[in-house]
């Protein structure tokens, strides 16, 4: 398929990008993917289609939010690397932030087991904690 090849119907979008053509839609509600013009009563989509589905999905897996990949998929077309190591230093810091809940409620709960195991208390410490 050539880059301007627009021969594949949104189901095929789908399959080739992993996911559902309501995903599809959902994207191009957002703005995030481009709905194409019918031709032959038929939207057809094309390798950048492919391209920019592969990239939203990509972001969002490294756990940046929709708002954040329209950001991001802005910044590619004017190519602001300055703008785009912002919004991934943002992602960077919440991601610490949650390993470090993550980490204290780990540790919140392997105390609880500690203690259950041993037999501390009347009941259950996991259970009286909740």
């Amino acid at each position: 398929m050539t880059a301007n090849a627009s021969d594949m119907t949104i189901g095929t979008l789908a399959k080739t990008g992993g996911v559902g053509v309501e995903t599809i839609r959902y994207y191009q509600r957002r703005g995030l993917l481009s709905e194409p013009p019918r031709a032959g009563g038929v939207r057809r989509y094309g390798a950048a289609d492919v391209k920019r589905l592969r990239f939203i999905r990509g972001a969002a897996e490294a756990g940046f939010t929709l708002a954040q990949i329209g950001e991001l998929l802005e910044l590619d077309a004017g190519e602001d690397r300055a703008a785009a190591q912002a919004i991934a230093q943002s992602r960077i810091a919440a991601i610490d932030a949650q390993m470090a809940a993550l980490a204290q409620a780990r540790a919140a709960l392997e105390g609880l087991a500690r203690r259950c195991a041993a037999g501390e208390g009347e009941g259950c410490p996991i259970l009286e904690a909740f």
